[in-house]
């Protein structure tokens, strides 16, 4: 299993939110590229970058950042948020990221996901954040009328590499993940799914370690980590 620690990008610090309220931000580091160059020494073999204001304009805003800390490490690096268009795509393939992650516009421009992925095979990733099992869009500040199943279901098989599924009632809470909709979610789905939002402790991590066999590749991990309610060698050894 795959465990992506996660850096989420605000006003160019690392911050973690609280049930993806942008006005219940922590700051856990002022600098992000040393962040990303701890993880790596830790031994993560992957880093989740997401860039929050940009998810909320609509386009790159904590670019230099992003830049910073693909420069800093060695390890390969997903990334999303305000990434609307093939040329964005591009241009952060470009700079060294590995996989692309499309949220918003999975939601309301799904035929830009299957032009990206026909475009960048094996490098786009689709990000469903869900309230309510309803897809939340725009940096979480909207929610759409669409589905998370549905939504995941209608996108399958457009060729993406994953689907990360965020339950955003526990993002940022340590309240534990989301297991029965993760499974579900999984079970309906023949395109692999990351789990995203609640991780507490190493317990709940093993619970989705035993939902690999229904195609659960990896989990995104970020405040437990931050808080150090996880023991980074724990994880790296799974």
């Amino acid at each position: 299993m795959i465990i992506f620690p996660a850096i989420d990008l605000k006003h160019g610090q690392c911050v973690r939110l609280f049930k993806g309220d942008m006005n219940q931000a922590t700051v856990f580091n002022n600098n992000p590229a040393q962040q990303a160059q701890e993880f790596e020494k830790a031994g993560f073999k992957f880093l989740h970058i997401v860039d929050l204001d940009g998810a909320i304009e609509g386009k790159t805003v904590n670019e230099n950042s992003v830049k910073e800390i693909l420069k800093s490490v060695k390890i390969p690096v997903q990334l999303g948020g305000g990434i609307r268009s093939i040329a964005t795509i591009e241009k952060w393939l470009a700079l060294g990221v590995n996989r692309v992650i499309l949220g918003t516009a999975a939601a309301k421009n799904p035929q830009l996901v299957i032009d990206a992925c026909k475009k960048f095979p094996g490098k786009i990733v689709i990000g469903i954040d869900a309230k309510d099992g309803k897809v939340a869009i725009e940096g979480w500040v909207k929610t759409s009328e669409i589905s998370a199943i549905d939504l995941a279901k209608k996108l399958e098989y457009c060729g993406a590499s994953a689907i990360i599924y965020t339950d955003i009632s526990r993002d940022g809470t340590l309240s534990g993940v989301d297991i029965e909709g993760t499974k579900k979610l999984a079970e309906s789905l023949m395109i692999p799914v990351i789990a995203s939002g609640g991780i507490s402790d190493l317990e709940d991590v093993l619970k989705i370690k035993e939902l690999e066999k229904f195609g659960v590749i990896g989990t995104i991990i970020g405040r437990a980590l931050y808080d150090k309610k996880i023991n980074s060698a724990d994880l790296v050894n799974l």
